[in-house]
C-alpha cells in the first residue's frame, strides 16, 4: 500500500505534499524537524492521506496535488473546520 499526504505549516502559509509507504514514520520525521526541506516550516497539520494499492497510481495522485490546481484544492481543505 501507498500514501500520498498532505501536511500544512501551523505557523507559516506552507503546504507539503509527499508519498510514502508509511505516513505515520513519514509525518512524524517532519514535525521534529529531521527533514531539511520542511524544517523551517515545522511543526505542521495533516490535511490529507489518501491509500492508493501501487505506486504509479499514489504517483499521478502527488503530482496532481503539487500542480496549481491541485494546490488549490489543497487549500480549500484547509479552510474547512
Amino acid at each position: 500500500m501507498f500514501f500520498v499526504y498532505a501536511i500544512s505549516s501551523i505557523e507559516r502559509n506552507y503546504i507539503y505534499v509527499g508519498l510514502t509507504d508509511n505516513p505515520e514514520r513519514r509525518i512524524g520525521q517532519h514535525n521534529p524537524g529531521y527533514e531539511k526541506t520542511t524544517r523551517a516550516y515545522a511543526p505542521f497539520l495533516i490535511l490529507l492521506i489518501e491509500s492508493f494499492p501501487i505506486r504509479s497510481e499514489a504517483r499521478v495522485r502527488e503530482k496532481y496535488l503539487k500542480s496549481g490546481v491541485g494546490k488549490e484544492y489543497l487549500r480549500e481543505l484547509q479552510k474547512s473546520p
